[in-house]
């Protein structure tokens, strides 16, 4: 089984999208393609137009909500805090699991991970750690803007350390007439980091041509090579 990790540097910085419009690229081309995703948290949370996490993730790939992501909660919180006020525990193993078997279903597997990298999913373990037990290429999302530098580097660092294989930088939403800061932080980001750094503009709507529209601007083939 093939895959790839998209994380972010932080929350709300297009990590669903990305993924989404990767998964949806690989189902044009007729590639299986699964979805996983090992939390989602805020489905209490109004959505502005677009679906909780895992249910775009599962009408993209034609999945089931449940087997894309087998724990939901409702608070907008870090998944280990969002377990202990529902009155449960992540389990890590139990995790990993679950997305091998969503794997297994599939020649390629597209996991999602939950905020950013050093989010811990509970005690002693965090969304790196799931990253670097699957095993796959990881790429990162990041904002276009102001600050982005900083997060984007400090992530990159966080995955070298953690032993992950950093494919690319994604900047998104990326305008359609970028300005100067937009255009020097791509260049910054691919210089400091030593990254490959590539863009995805904003995505109009949740449905799947629009999805797999901007995933075929996407160097797919490239982040899944072995």
């Amino acid at each position: 089984m093939g895959g790839l990790f998209v994380t972010g540097t932080g929350t709300g910085v297009g990590k669903t999208v990305l993924a989404a419009a990767v998964c949806a690229a690989l189902v044009r081309r007729r590639v299986g393609v699964a979805a996983f995703k090992p939390v989602v948290t805020g489905t209490a949370e109004p959505g502005a137009g677009w679906p909780p996490d895992h249910e775009l993730l599962a009408a993209v790939t034609g999945g089931r909500p449940e087997d894309v992501c087998p724990l939901r909660f409702g608070p907008a919180v870090s998944p280990h805090l969002a377990a202990e006020l529902a009155g449960e525990a992540i389990d890590p193993t139990s995790a990993l699991r679950a997305a091998r078997a969503a794997g297994g279903r599939a020649q390629t597997l597209v996991c999602e991970g939950v905020g950013g990298l050093l989010v811990p999913l509970t005690a002693g373990y965090c969304v790196r750690d799931l990253a670097r037990e699957l095993g796959f290429p990881v790429v990162i999302a990041a904002a276009p803007g102001l600050g982005t530098i900083n997060h984007t580097l400090l992530t990159l660092e966080a995955a070298r350390a953690g032993g992950l294989d950093v494919r690319a930088v994604v900047l998104t939403p990326w305008p359609e007439a970028p300005g100067v800061v937009e255009r020097s932080n791509l260049q910054t980001i691919s210089a400091l980091g030593e990254v490959p750094v590539t863009t995805l503009a904003r995505v109009a709507d949740p449905g799947f041509e629009a999805l797999a529209a901007a995933g075929g601007t996407l160097p797919v083939d490239a982040w899944l090579a072995d």
